[in-house]
């Protein structure tokens, strides 16, 4: 039995699981509605007919900004508020940032990148 985080926001008839899968080779989590059913060829991931939801965030969606990994915290915050603070990390200016991090039904999640997050005030938090 998979570890359940939440209620589905896009079905709301699931919950929101956390799958263990691999992706290239590599261990990863998968944030899934009970209700979206994955088939896996070649790394990339279908739907299967079965699915009655599209709900689903990789664990490394923000690998691209140096995040490692978006955390089950993340996961639970992110559902309850429909988005969470996240801490990133830019290579070129060599410091971190932070951003608001929001569902999306394309792409599970998506980066707020048009506000601006004072990272002083989130040191006092």
């Amino acid at each position: 039995m998979n570890k359940t985080l939440g209620n589905c926001p896009y079905c709301q008839e699931g919950s929101i699981e956390v799958r263990k899968i691999e992706v290239e080779g590599k261990s990863t989590k998968l944030y899934a509605c009970s209700n979206a059913h994955w088939g896996f060829e070649h790394d990339m991931a279908e739907l299967t007919k079965e699915s009655t939801c599209s709900f689903r965030i990789f664990q490394n969606a923000l690998l691209r900004w140096n995040k490692k990994a978006i955390g089950e915290r993340e996961i639970r915050t992110l559902l309850e508020d429909e988005q969470v603070k996240v801490r990133l990390y830019s290579s070129r200016a060599k410091k971190e940032y932070y951003k608001w991090l929001v569902l999306d039904e394309e792409y599970g999640c998506s980066v707020v990148w048009d506000v601006f997050i004072d990272s002083d005030a989130e040191d006092k938090e």
